[in-house]
């Protein structure tokens, strides 16, 4: 994967009209609490409520015309599907989403408003993988991966980007990682636009295969336990890994009981809504897995697609 920071540039420019510039908020009472200056980049204020909005949409107006016209696939139980489905939209093409067949309803809502094609499989990556390719191989249309194709990853780091035009001198900037995606996009913007910033890495410890292919120099692919923050079970892509090792600083792993806590904390102190995932780097920061003290960071909170019917906070 051959990212930079002109890609990413790119990128920027190629989506800028179809995503929100998100705000840069801040919280008096989480810095006294931290004993930092925190920097919160919302992405839950996106379209579709969350960062892939982003990478979707950067992924699908570049490509050709030819290659639009049969359309994009991809297989999703949630945000890149709905991202793809609108950016399809709004280019005009066909879309076509495999879902699991036990995906959260709201999620297939999502997808559904946006005019894509479902088809629904077993709860199975492999299930989820044949019937992807099964629909390629019909339509003819372009997979779009949500995390290990480059385009979607450039337009991802377009979220760090815009963070670090508005707060140019942070010394550290945080993410989760699931597939890493976010992370590479992230960790290839900051490093270029500020080489002494650190990047970091969180992750659930029940979903802890970025942070032992770290640890090993090698990527590792582990069964996942359950986690509320079931946005970042993927395991690291493989194209993904090699910029992770080169750019990152320290990825870092954090109990159920955090997620839950940073969550409540975001959503009570700063009052807006973020989902599981977006609260991993806050719950870093409460469980003190990095030393933050008087340094100036950058959060990104990933998203606010919240399934209301099964809240974590009660």
């Amino acid at each position: 994967m051959s990212l930079d920071l002109d890609s990413i540039r790119a990128a920027h420019e190629r989506i800028c009209a179809h995503i929100h510039r998100t705000p840069v908020l801040t919280s008096t009472r989480l810095d006294e609490a931290s004993g930092a200056s925190l920097f919160f980049k919302c992405e839950n204020f996106q379209k579709i409520g969350a960062f892939k909005a982003r990478g979707a949409t950067n992924a699908v107006f570049s490509l050709d015309d030819v290659s639009a016209r049969r359309g994009v696939a991809t297989h999703s139980s949630g945000n890149h599907g709905a991202a793809l489905a609108r950016a399809a939209k709004l280019r005009g093409i066909p879309a076509h989403i495999v879902m699991p067949s036990n995906s959260a309803k709201v999620k297939v809502r999502a997808v559904e408003s946006y005019g894509a094609q479902i088809v629904f499989c077993e709860p199975t990556q492999a299930a989820r993988e044949a019937a992807c390719a099964d629909v390629i191989a019909k339509t003819g249309a372009t997979l779009i991966h949500s995390f290990e194709n480059e385009d979607v990853v450039a337009g991802q780091g377009t979220a760090a980007l815009e963070l670090l035009e508005d707060v140019p001198d942070l010394d550290l900037v945080m993410c989760p990682v699931g597939g890493g995606g976010l992370l590479c996009g992230t960790a290839v913007a900051a490093k270029s636009m500020r080489p002494t910033i650190w990047v970091i890495a969180v992750e659930p410890a029940n979903a802890d295969d970025a942070a032992q292919s770290f640890r090993a120099g090698k990527r590792i692919v582990t069964e996942k336990k359950f986690t509320i923050a079931d946005g970042l079970r993927t395991n690291v892509g493989t194209p993904n890994f090699p910029i992770i090792q080169r750019y990152v600083d320290d990825i870092v792993t954090v109990s159920e009981e955090a997620i839950v806590s940073a969550m409540r904390t975001i959503w009570e102190t700063m009052k807006i809504v973020v989902k599981q995932s977006a609260a991993v780097p806050y719950a870093a920061i409460q469980e003190e897995k990095i030393n933050i003290g008087e340094k100036r960071v950058g959060i990104i909170l990933t998203g606010g697609n919240v399934d209301l019917d099964a809240l974590p906070l009660m």
